[in-house]
């Protein structure tokens, strides 16, 4: 049957049910869904998370994986080679029908684990549909699937969260790096977790009924454990890891607690929901600044870098709104800057016998085939970089109806979580009284739907990170007498002093089949004061001070369930004010966007501190009672929040695009890069043309939009033509430099795309200018910047913004700072986001003569002389071109060196016993939705 006539079949059974007034029962859900054939997701790898040890034994001996392992990762692939023919009719070739219900045809299984509740999985997909007759069974059902999908991956977030990952699935450096690195941001004791819970319960009737969906959510969670358990079809890698026995089936998998999936939501809130904090190293680039031009100019430079409210930053609210917050005051007060040289990181592990450290292998005997699986998180089950590793990567792409082929809005958007076998994220259908919604969720925390569609209406959200977390100096001392030092664990607080809390774990690790590393144990020590968390240590005026990051956040996590909630509600849900309203009591720092089949809508969400006049949120400042957040309540971390309309908000605007980039006029980004060049003018140019054009827009084109934007390199598309016109002032003689520029021109006129010459060749077309660019860009960044910068200044400005952050991962440059974490970080998917780009735009653009508004506050490339300029870039592009393609893109655990294709690909990160393999990269988000809704109730 054609969509035209499916979408109209459809819609008048809606429609007819509606009228008439039929409650339809949950397995017929269907008829409760006005997107008519008109929503579609896709979730690559797979749905199916679970693996039991015959599976993964299966899977290392003879490549085999468990049904929907990956079955929506070619599809979700293949976009990126075929995007170019897509039609409306075409898009469930590359994304899943998301429409409620399962047709009887399509049903895989039908199981009913609580008389309440039936979780019916499609054919297709294997995703759950969960059916409830009651609230309770509903949520028992979604505990139930999610252990069903995800059960060992939540066991390990559960001990992540507090610390103890090393003891729970081994000693790899990687998971010892990352328990350290969150205990560092996020530690809880466990009476901090449980008045989480806690504070769930006092929040009114939504609080009560949000604790009883918890419980209901955890009984279906736990009765899935205990079968799985008796009937030996748990996730094989308790047996790996030395929880579960092999040949007796001694041992356990512990039950989760409430307290669990709050341990589970702070790592959630920790990478995707927080911004700010990196003041200090905001300080030390305005004191190289002032060191290198002296206080005024300095800090010009400064402020020029910051980029706060650059006039061409690329807004997600185009129309002339402002939402003025976080921008530095004139005439700051507490400003609280180190002594040069003086700031060391605050030390986390304390590790008396040095047993942490070491990596010796251990041979641990395996019984039979068990080999096969040896060592297969001797390099961890998650990066180690997965926190300290940068996550803006989500996009958005909303048209208002007025400018659509039927007149109902249309959105393609969705999160970029990263690629991970399986996913962070669970796909689900949650239908029961109250809830009525699909989509994806943190597996763990979906007893609501977190990210989807309801019956008529669909939302999702793009990493805000504006600045919810400012950093603290506070006066060390010491009691008895004695010298207080930077290691002093005592400070001044309102002139007494008083000892640090020290929030502490024990962790230790024992070899096991999976993971090899030597017997080890240690002790992860943060520090508490009453500004937050002990960061770093540093000098004032040769006095001991600790710097402490305080987030508005922390100890708040679980507040942001009542939102959530609402999200799934379709009461709550049915316009676009009601879709605010619910954003707003979410105060993770997302975009919010929303859709239904007439309104389109915006709303940032966040618990933004109300600071006083005087404080300068992008600098460090002294811990005194009178720079402190208004209304602050050091004992629960509560404070006063702007209002719900300070919040960037948006009704109606003709089209939304969002990439991380600055939300509107007035509200300053926490950190540096939002200027005139960001990865979100690939999306506005493409749509914001499209929506100019006067055409009436379809899925497919917002969709190919998205697509092509996710293919190319914004760096070719966005600053490649300046460095042209630069070196066109003159004629290139050089027959190598002529050659290199000639590929580079030739490529940006195809649209400077990372795409394959035939989709599967594992081939770029202009594979010699892609390889010229990668190579190139640090050495040019270097060359244009760090001679009239200077070495301190360069240094403190990589430190704040890497220089590069290409696909492969490959090209670091010459110096890298702190801020470059990520930049080694290979196979991620997400490029583009953090870089010089807008610094190199604007610097040209001075040194061509040509208008520029917000401008450097110095001349760097060539000190301002074109001719100067142009010789560098000419000497840095023969270095570059001369590079074999062998050290562009070297080695690593997944390619050999020289593979370009390769070096760029998607690796989905095994955080279990089984691997998926590579795909072609593709800039784009790892959940998606392109939905329409052709009805309304």
């Amino acid at each position: 049957m054609p969509r035209t006539v499916r979408t109209l079949v459809a819609l008048t059974a809606a429609v007819t049910m509606f009228v008439a007034g039929v409650s339809a029962p949950a397995e017929a859900a269907a008829t409760n869904d006005y997107c008519v054939g008109q929503c579609n997701d896709i979730l690559p790898p797979g749905e199916n998370g679970n693996a039991t040890l015959a599976d993964i034994l299966a899977n290392r001996l003879f490549g085999t994986r468990p049904a929907h392992t990956d079955d929506q990762l070619k599809p979700y692939e293949q976009l990126a080679g075929n995007y170019q023919q897509l039609t409306n009719d075409t898009i469930d070739d590359y994304f899943n029908d998301s429409s409620f219900g399962v047709a009887s045809g399509d049903v895989a299984s039908t199981i009913q684990p609580r008389s309440d509740v039936k979780i019916v999985r499609d054919k297709k997909t294997g995703v759950p549909h969960v059916y409830g007759s009651t609230r309770s069974g509903t949520e028992f059902g979604a505990g139930y699937a999610a252990a069903q999908d995800r059960l060992w991956m939540m066991d390990v977030f559960r001990h992540v969260g507090r610390g103890q990952l090393s003891g729970f699935a081994g000693g790899a450096e990687a998971n010892r790096s990352l328990e350290q690195t969150f205990w560092a941001a996020a530690p809880y004791t466990e009476q901090d977790l449980q008045s989480q819970v806690d504070r769930i319960a006092q929040s009114g009737a939504e609080g009560a009924q949000a604790l009883s969906d918890i419980s209901a959510y955890l009984e279906g969670l736990n009765s899935y454990i205990k079968q799985s358990h008796d009937g030996r079809y748990f996730p094989g890698e308790y047996v790996l890891t030395g929880h579960v026995d092999a040949i007796t089936n001694a041992g356990d998998i512990a039950p989760f607690t409430a307290t669990d999936l709050i341990a589970i939501a702070g790592v959630v809130g920790a990478l995707f929901g927080t911004g700010g904090g990196g003041e200090v190293q905001s300080a030390l680039v305005k004191q190289a600044a002032e060191a290198r031009y002296g206080t005024q100019l300095g800090d010009q430079v400064w402020q020029s870098f910051r980029e706060q409210n650059d006039p061409e930053a690329d807004l997600t609210l185009h129309d002339g709104q402002t939402f003025p917050y976080g921008a530095s005051p004139a005439n700051a007060q507490g400003v609280a800057t180190p002594d040069p040289g003086s700031v060391t990181p605050q030390q986390e592990i304390y590790d008396p016998t040095g047993s942490a450290v070491t990596n010796a292998k251990a041979e641990v005997a395996a019984p039979g085939n068990l080999n096969a699986a040896k060592g297969i998180f001797d390099n961890g089950v998650l990066p180690g970089a997965m926190l300290s590793d940068k996550h803006g990567m989500s996009n958005a792409l909303v048209v208002s109806g007025q400018h659509t082929d039927d007149g109902h809005p249309i959105a393609v958007f969705g999160p970029q979580t990263g690629y991970f076998a399986p996913q962070l994220l669970m796909l689900e259908e949650l239908q029961g009284p109250g809830i009525s919604s699909r989509g994806v969720a943190f597996a763990g925390t979906n007893f609501y739907v977190q990210l989807g569609r309801g019956q008529d209406y669909a939302w999702s959200a793009t990493s805000a990170s504006q600045d919810i977390t400012d950093t603290f100096a506070v006066p060390l001392c010491t009691t008895g007498g004695s010298v207080v030092t930077k290691d002093s664990n005592s400070y001044l607080d309102n002139g007494q002093c008083v000892p640090m809390e020290a929030l502490e774990v024990d962790d230790s690790w024992s070899p096991t089949i999976a993971d090899s590393t030597a017997k080890g144990s240690y002790k992860l020590i943060v520090y508490r004061t009453r500004y937050g968390l002990v960061q770093s240590r540093a000098t004032i005026g040769g006095k001991p001070v600790a710097y402490t990051s305080q987030r508005s956040t922390y100890r708040h996590e679980a507040d942001s369930i009542i939102g959530f909630q609402k999200f799934n509600d379709p009461a709550q849900m049915a316009t676009a004010q009601q879709f605010q309203q619910a954003a707003s009591q979410i105060n993770y720092t997302f975009n919010w966007f929303y859709v239904n089949s007439t309104e389109a809508a915006y709303y940032n969400s966040g618990w933004n501190p109300v600071r006083p006049s005087t404080v300068d949120p992008n600098l460090p400042v002294l811990g005194e009672r009178r720079y402190e957040w208004a209304g602050w309540d050091p004992a629960t971390n509560d404070a006063q929040h702007t209002t719900a309309a300070e919040h960037p908000n948006s009704i109606g605007q003709d089209y939304y695009v969002s990439w991380n980039n600055k939300q509107a006029q007035g509200y300053t980004a926490a950190g540096f890069g939002d200027g005139s060049v960001h990865r979100s003018d690939l999306l506005d140019d493409r749509l914001g043309a499209l929506v100019r054009s006067g055409q009436k827009l379809s899925r497919a084109d917002v969709t190919k939009a998205m697509e092509d934007a996710a293919v190319t390199d914004l760096r070719g598309e966005d600053v490649l033509p300046e460095l042209l016109k630069v070196i066109d002032s003159q004629p290139v003689t050089d027959p190598a430099q002529a050659k290199a520029v000639e590929q580079l021109r030739t490529w940006l006129s195809h649209g400077a795309k990372r795409v394959e010459t035939t989709p599967g060749s594992h081939t770029y077309a202009d594979a010699d200018a892609i390889r010229v660019l990668d190579a190139w860009w640090p050495l040019l960044v270097q060359a244009e910047f760090g001679p009239g910068m200077g070495k301190d200044l360069f240094t403190a400005m990589t430190g704040a913004l890497q220089i590069n952050e290409s696909p492969s991962n490959g090209q670091t440059g010459p110096t890298s700072g702190s801020a470059g974490a990520n930049e080694s970080v290979p196979h991620r998917g997400s490029a583009f986001q953090f870089g010089w780009w807008s610094y190199v735009d604007k610097d040209l653009r001075a040194v061509l003569g040509e208008p520029v508004a917000g401008g450097l506050a110095q001349p760097y490339c060539g000190g301002g002389d074109l001719a100067s300029c142009r010789t560098a870039l000419l000497t840095t592009l023969a270095q570059a071109a001369a590079q074999p393609a062998s050290e562009v893109y070297p080695a690593d655990d997944n390619c050999s060196a020289g593979q370009q294709w390769c070096a760029d690909s998607i690796v989905q990160r095994p955080l279990g016993g089984v691997t998926d393999p590579a795909s072609t990269w593709q800039n784009r988000p790892t959940f998606q939705q392109v939905v329409q809704f052709a009805g309304h109730r």
